[in-house]
């Protein structure tokens, strides 16, 4: 394996984010769209901060003096970093800001109060904003201060007479105000950062003295739970008070506003504890992720909404799972409505000859449908089973609130360990029907989560199949009895492939067969579509297939290790990048199998956490006209010349050429949905 080569996966991530960017550049984008790729890049970036650049500073550290691979990773990504946000400045400040301002709404960026609106700012700062103002005098002799992760601070320098100079923190409260405050006057409507609001009234809080420097400034903090393998005790009580001390973490990022005396910014990082942290010098406003909340409402200036495709057929049936009994049905998240998922959960409840539910959550919506429904079907005395995950970072403590709400009524709840994440979104419905067992089950590569259902692009089996269903049961009755003893049993897989059981092993066996398909002469060509891919194991049967002679088409949204187009190593693979409107999300396996193609969708990216440290569920799609369909939507996204890019040897975003027919994959992809509808009706 070391004769091949590996890019280093947050250099990779890094240049996803810039890809991010090139939406925001887009000249032929409305304006608010890409003022929110804007925010997700800046959302992206302070995530980087938080998971990622811990791993980079500890490596870092230990591998000083000594040769090491990621030795000169730190500072390339800190000049990487460098560019792209020089590159954010210019886009939001000379086009995306006075595109707005044609449009007569007014962002003040760096600008002084006009005198139309300076009444109504100053009333909103005294009647709202002023309550929530904790000035805290660092110039006092032990007076120490903890800055909260990615919460927004001044750091302002006060001249009082007579006296030496003080050094004061002031909270800026966007965690309890919005942001931006909206006035409108004289026809124009006028955005002003909360941050600028309190600047102009800086000499109303410090009365008696002279402000001599206010500096904004922010802290990043490591975001990783401290779960100890030794504890005995419930889970999520471990999880929630771990989940009080997240932001107490160790800082990784100091991020300020230029002009910061030297002997100041040497006085605050020590005071501050931030000596082992990244010292960056960054604009005069930070969190700009809170640009998705910049409050205009022209619709104009956002995406020609396209609605979601509602399955009529589907509505008029009396019973959703007699439905599914006659055939399979897939659903294409966001473009096709969800309702019917949710139809699914809901009749589930109700349905009386339903005896038990079985589910995965990984991700649950803050207000979800799903959860509520299954706490309905535990009252109507179904027995409902359900393995929440609560190790699934960001979203521990709205999951923990599900959890014992669920419990509360009645609901089986089993944990996964603590090394081990339930990352498979598969539910099961067993049902009795005139003394017959009947099962419904969905597998999806995507969360049972209605919100994020809305924007990310998923795929959703809903199956009769007895063969599929009942190697789900035995992988509900493992995870059962791996919660109760922390210990499983093996079971042979034949259909699903399972991560922890065969998953690895079963696509390196496919990949196999691709190889000896074009060694014999025949057709042998792969396309994978995923969210990221770095295992290394599996890089490299990729790369051992490209060089047998094997076309490999890879799909790749974020971080990507493998390096295409290097003659003698891969040639044969081409990687592509889509960022559109909705986020790509689906995990798609085809492997063309001497044109016999076998397609598997799944949750499972090719990452080692996915492959050594989680529960996943890829599945086999077995309906011809299904598997045709797949193959239709990533035929649109490897013909995509509008907003996929390619990757180069560096994964650099290389941009496709444009040239009759523009081909728009998520476009196409909903017209295509839209078609078959229609056909039918």
């Amino acid at each position: 394996m070391d004769h091949y080569s590996f890019f280093d996966r947050d250099l990779s991530w890094l240049l996803f984010n810039e890809r991010i960017l090139l939406e925001a550049e887009k000249e032929d984008l409305p304006v608010m769209e890409r003022v929110n790729f804007l925010s997700i890049f800046s959302s992206n970036l302070d995530e980087f901060y938080r998971v990622r650049m811990p791993v980079i500073l500890a490596v870092n550290k230990l591998a000083k003096g000594a040769a090491h691979e990621k030795e000169d990773v730190l500072l390339e990504a800190q000049k990487l970093i460098e560019r792209q946000q020089r590159k954010f400045g210019k886009v939001f400040t000379s086009r995306l800001i006075p595109l707005l301002k044609q449009n007569k709404v007014n962002l003040l960026f760096n600008e002084s109060l006009p005198e139309a609106i300076r009444d109504k700012v100053a009333d909103y700062f005294f009647s709202q904003v002023m309550a929530f103002l904790q000035p805290i005098d660092l110039s006092e002799t032990g007076k120490k201060f903890f800055p909260e992760n990615n919460r927004l601070y001044f750091l302002i320098i006060l001249d009082v007479k007579g006296e030496k100079e003080k050094t004061v923190l002031l909270n800026i409260p966007s965690n309890q105000l919005p942001r931006f405050y909206s006035v409108s006057a004289n026809d124009q409507q006028y955005i002003i950062f909360l941050d600028d609001i309190i600047r102009y009234n800086l000499d109303r809080l410090f009365a008696s003295e002279t402000v001599s420097g206010c500096y904004s400034f922010k802290i990043t903090r490591d975001a990783e739970l401290d779960l100890k393998d030794e504890y005995h005790g419930d889970l999520s009580e471990q999880i929630e008070k771990q989940l009080l001390k997240r932001d107490m973490g160790m800082a990784t990022r100091f991020l300020h506003q230029p002009g910061i005396p030297l002997r100041t910014l040497h006085s605050i990082t020590e005071k501050l504890g931030l000596q082992g942290s990244s010292v960056v010098e960054g604009g005069a406003y930070h969190n700009l992720k809170d640009l998705m909340g910049l409050p205009v409402s022209l619709p104009a200036l956002r995406y020609t909404r396209w609605p979601p495709i509602v399955n009529t057929g589907m509505i008029d049936k009396e019973s959703l799972f007699d439905h599914i009994s006659d055939h399979d049905h897939i659903f294409h998240a966001p473009y096709q409505s969800y309702n019917s998922i949710l139809r699914f959960f809901n009749e589930a409840a109700i349905d009386k000859d339903v005896q038990e539910i079985s589910v995965t959550l990984y991700r649950v919506a803050s207000d979800s449908r799903i959860v509520n429904a299954l706490i309905s079907a535990a009252c109507n005395g179904k027995k409902v089973r359900v393995m929440v995950e609560l190790k699934a970072r960001f979203d521990e403590a709205n999951n923990i609130k599900w959890a014992k709400k669920m419990k509360a009524a009645g609901v089986e709840i089993i944990y996964s360990d603590k090394a081990l994440k339930v990352h498979a979104k598969i539910a099961l419905v067993k049902r009795l029907v005139n003394g017959r067992v009947k099962y419904a089950g969905l597998l999806a590569t995507g969360n049972f989560n209605e919100s994020t259902a809305a924007f990310y692009t998923d795929h959703i089996l809903m199956t009769a199949n007895p063969t599929l269903l009942r190697e789900m049961e035995l992988l509900f009755m493992f995870l059962g009895k791996k919660a109760k003893t922390s210990e499983g049993y093996p079971i042979d897989f034949k259909h699903l492939l399972v991560a922890q059981f065969n998953l690895r092993q079963r696509f390196l066996e496919l990949i196999d067969r691709e190889i000896d398909h074009v060694k014999k002469g025949l057709q042998g060509a792969i396309t994978i579509k995923l969210n990221n891919l770095e295992e290394r194991i599996l890089i490299s049967k990729l790369y051992e297939a490209s060089q047998a002679g094997v076309k490999i088409s890879l799909i790749v949204r974020s971080i990507c290790c493998i390096i295409p187009g290097v003659k003698g190593m891969s040639e044969n693979i081409t990687v592509r990048r889509i960022v559109d409107r909705y986020l790509e999300h689906g995990r798609i396996f085809i492997f063309h199998n001497n044109n016999e193609p076998e397609v598997f969708l799944g949750s499972a990216d090719w990452m080692n956490r996915n492959i050594y440290r989680r529960i996943e569920v890829c599945f086999p799609v077995y309906d011809p006209g299904i598997r045709a369909e797949i193959m239709q939507i990533i035929d649109l996204q490897l013909n995509d010349n509008v907003q996929a890019v390619m990757l180069n040897q560096e994964l650099q975003n290389i941009s496709i050429e444009k040239h009759e027919p523009l081909v728009h994959s998520q476009r196409g992809i909903y017209e295509l949905l839209q078609h078959k509808i229609d056909e039918k009706v």
